[in-house]
């Protein structure tokens, strides 16, 4: 079972995408509400992936995935993003985010694109 750590600055957006991957069969391992607790916990748990928002306090999902990206370079992040953030999103994957589902979450497009990341 595949090990995911998720990161958004919102509670419910947590709890909500915690629920949703749990149905789906995966171990939600951690949570870290924004990017310098994304790379703590990531260092920590070393999941097998991350779903990352964007806008965050204290460190930016973008920022965060450079440093896990830098530290860990096969790590598997997929981007959470709200509608009208392509271009964020587009310097995301240019630092080596996989993927990335828009906000708010359609359940099977967001267990879609871990499985293609996850490659199961």
């Amino acid at each position: 079972m595949a090990t995911i750590l998720v990161v958004d600055d919102a509670k419910f957006m947590r709890v909500t995408l915690g629920n949703m991957l749990t149905s789906s069969g995966y171990n939600v391992v951690g949570e870290a509400e924004n990017g310098a607790e994304a790379v703590e916990k990531f260092r920590e748990l070393q999941p097998d992936l991350v779903t990352m928002d964007i806008t965050m306090p204290e460190m930016n999902g973008i920022e965060a995935v450079k440093k896990i990206m830098n530290e860990y370079p096969k790590a598997k992040i997929i981007m959470c993003s709200a509608m009208g953030q392509q271009k964020v999103v587009v310097e995301a994957i240019e630092n080596g985010a996989k993927d990335f589902i828009v906000k708010p979450f359609d359940e099977v497009r967001v267990v879609d694109a871990i499985r293609r990341v996850l490659g199961s």
